[in-house]
């Protein structure tokens, strides 16, 4: 910035950051348009100069979660989601926090190896084989001494138990690649069975070495399958784990996990779930980590009170308009105090809504109602005043907290085709404030005194 004058630096390092204080969302909770995730107050110059930093930091964590929890509505609670998104991510870090998100975001597990180490073993490290694994295999010898497992001879046995089944036609060296994967992974066995041919040689190929593993005790976890139709290809692979299971009399062979990987998308596994399939578990990478099909979130950082003042931004697209002055956010609780039934945003300044006593709110078609609350719970307490005022969730209580979000709200206002919207009512103060900041709106006269600001960035309502 060769422009700048020196006073200008001298200003920037002698800037206190003390004074401001911070209202916060807890990390974890559902939150909807027009509701500030975070509000700042402060001197002028403070809480915007750290605009770009502030939204950095948030909407990208803020995507990749809320990406997770979309893919987990699609996929079902029952199945198990895991992360793979470090080729995919944007660089080092973005790819490690976004792995992070992801698994508060409801994902069991990463294949991020740096993301579980930097997390002390609370977010769990899963992977499986890779295809160049499998073809670096040519022949028996490429097994060394792990040819040999518990006094057994692999390859022997496998080849008794492939010609036994009359499925010589497998390749053989993938069979020889999942023999040695096997011998040194006894516990942790899942086989990549894409290489060559699905069906007719990875299936197959794992089950003569599951039949194997059988004799010195040890059960193998299952599949994963990378590519091809993945419905069916689970249906099959299901059906012959079956059919073996009973033909040796390994009942557990039915149960076998398939996991399936390649491109995973939320439309994806909508699809899935309505033609059926035998996946368990899912491994999702470029989808997740990139948010593909929202690359961005529209976060916006806006003046809402200077001076004690209440501010508005206009626009000519209604849903830009802000809301001025400070706000808090309350969630209300009619009849059950863990079912959500609607928001209320209302000015700081007004009495907080109280169990037992009626409320009344503004709809955004202009409706008065009345409600008496059996539960109310502030979404926006102030979290920062000189120090952090409470302990940020970790990976694993946020994820518990998405999870009994996701088993309270009303499933209408979660469902991908034609979702209810979920209730946000104005306090009737702020609403009358806001009728008339639109009534009555002119420009800010820009004097030198004018240094004390609040800034809310809030979530933008996204267009369809």
């Amino acid at each position: 910035m060769p422009y700048a004058e020196p006073e200008f630096f001298a200003y920037l390092e002698a800037m206190d950051m003390g004074s401001v204080k911070i209202h916060a969302v807890r990390e974890g909770k559902f939150i909807f348009p027009k509701e500030p995730a975070l509000t700042l107050e402060g001197p002028l110059g403070a809480v915007q100069i750290i605009e770009s930093t502030i939204i950095n930091l948030t909407s990208y964590p803020t995507l990749v979660c809320t990406n997770a929890v979309r893919m987990r509505v699609a996929a079902g609670r029952k199945t198990k989601m895991i992360e793979f998104g470090l080729r995919r991510g944007q660089g080092p870090v973005g790819a490690t926090m976004g792995a992070k998100y992801a698994i508060m975001g409801t994902f069991e597990g990463t294949a991020n190896t740096l993301l579980g180490f930097l997390s002390k073993g609370e977010i769990p490290i899963t992977g499986t084989m890779a295809h160049s694994y499998v073809i670096s295999f040519t022949n028996e010898s490429d097994l060394g001494e792990l040819r040999k497992l518990k006094g057994i001879d692999l390859v022997d046995r496998a080849n008794h138990y492939r010609n036994e089944l009359n499925w010589t036609h497998t390749n053989y060296s993938e069979l020889l690649a999942f023999l040695n994967y096997a011998s040194c992974n006894v516990e942790g066995y899942l086989a990549l069975v894409d290489s060559y041919n699905t069906i007719e040689s990875g299936v197959k190929n794992f089950l003569i070495t599951a039949l194997v593993l059988a004799e010195v005790g040890v059960k193998p976890v299952g599949i994963r399958l990378d590519s091809g139709d993945l419905s069916e290809l689970s249906k099959a692979a299901r059906k012959i784990f079956t059919e073996v299971g009973e033909r040796y009399n390994k009942p557990y062979f039915k149960d076998f996990t398939i996991m399936a990987s390649n491109e995973i998308h939320e439309d994806l596994l909508y699809d899935l779930q309505k033609r059926g399939h035998e996946i368990d578990n899912f491994g999702i990478g470029t989808n997740l980590i990139t948010c593909l099909k929202q690359p961005a979130l529209g976060m916006v950082y806006k003046l809402v009170s200077i001076n004690g003042t209440p501010r508005i931004k206009l626009s000519e697209d209604i849903e830009k308009v802000t809301l001025p002055g400070l706000k808090s956010i309350y969630r209300v609780y009619l009849e059950d105090a863990k079912k959500p039934s609607f928001d209320v945003i209302a000015l700081r300044d007004e009495e907080t809504p109280k169990e037992g006593k009626a409320v009344e709110v503004v709809s955004k078609e202009k409706k008065k109602l009345s409600f008496t609350p059996e539960h109310v719970e502030l979404l926006n307490p102030l979290a920062f005043d000189g120090k952090v005022l409470f302990k940020p969730l970790g990976v694993k209580e946020g994820r518990e907290l998405i999870f009994d979000q996701l088993d309270n709200f009303e499933p209408a206002i979660i469902q991908k085709e034609n979702p209810t919207a979920y209730p946000v009512y104005y306090s009737v103060k702020l609403y009358a404030l806001l009728d008339l900041s639109l009534i009555h709106i002119s420009e800010p006269t820009r004097q030198a005194e004018i240094s004390y600001a609040v800034f809310c960035l809030k979530k933008k309502k996204k267009k369809k």
